[in-house]
């Protein structure tokens, strides 16, 4: 069974995809897109900025996993 995991957090859009084989988990990919530089230029997190980055983001990190799995 194959498992796709998306988790985005205030500056982090990430997605993996594992594998179960005999009871045991393998990563055949991890992709995170960090949005700590962007916002460190507005000393904090601003989150309409955050939701327009994930927006955009996403489908970009799930194509880079989906490729490398």
């Amino acid at each position: 069974m194959k498992i796709l995991a998306i988790e985005t957090s205030c500056d982090d859009t990430a997605v993996a995809i594992l594998e179960e084989k005999q009871k045991k988990l393998e990563i055949l990919s991890n992709i995170v897109s960090s949005q700590v530089e962007l916002h460190a230029q507005y000393g904090g997190v601003y989150p309409f900025l955050a939701k327009r980055e994930h927006q955009k983001n996403l489908p970009l990190v799930f194509q880079k996993a989906m490729k490398q799995a």
